[in-house]
């Protein structure tokens, strides 16, 4: 299964392959205490958030992480 914009941040969170891709793009996300709250949350809604905005992550940088690790399937 492909992880899309619709995949929940805890399904990624169990892949160790998918994680050490999201640490070389965000290194210590898989670490980060806040992370433990969006993990019933899509990666779409994770999107919507402030911080997420604030942060300057945006729709095209995920899919390009989720591209990347898709590949790797």
């Amino acid at each position: 299964m492909a992880y899309t914009l619709d995949t929940k941040v805890g399904e990624l969170l169990k892949d160790t392959g998918a994680v050490e891709i999201l640490e070389k793009y965000a290194p210590g996300v898989s670490k980060n205490p806040m992370v433990g709250l969006a993990k019933g949350m899509t990666l779409k809604a994770l999107l919507m958030m402030p911080q997420a905005k604030e942060a300057g992550i945006t729709e095209e940088m995920v899919k390009k992480v989720l591209t990347e690790i898709n590949a790797r399937k």
